[in-house]
């Protein structure tokens, strides 16, 4: 028994560092990609405050939101799956959907 407990006890752990791993990854991505993120969209967290795409710190999207709109573009944002790889899409959605909770 204790050694289940300790066994979800890591798996917790190690999920939460993942997660906060991937925070700073897309923090990164969005700050760092060319075009940046912050160019054109507002969010507290990256202290950008783009008037030219919605504010994250308002719309508050999804990861699954983010996701679509990096894979196959939105309005006049453009499609973003020839410059960032899926991990970096992964990261900077994840991080997207985070910061716009605070």
């Amino acid at each position: 028994m204790k050694t289940a407990v300790v066994s979800i006890i890591l798996c917790l752990c190690a999920g939460t560092a993942f997660a906060d791993e991937l925070y700073k990854q897309g923090k990164q991505v969005f700050d760092q990609s060319q075009p940046s993120c912050a160019i054109c969209h507002t969010l507290a967290d990256a202290g950008s405050a783009g008037v030219i795409g919605p504010n994250f710190n308002d719309l508050k999207p999804s990861e699954e939101q983010v996701w679509k709109a990096l894979n196959g573009g939105v309005g006049i944002m453009p499609n973003f799956s020839d410059s960032l790889s899926q991990e970096q899409m992964k990261a900077v959605a994840h991080y997207v959907a985070e910061a716009s909770k605070q």
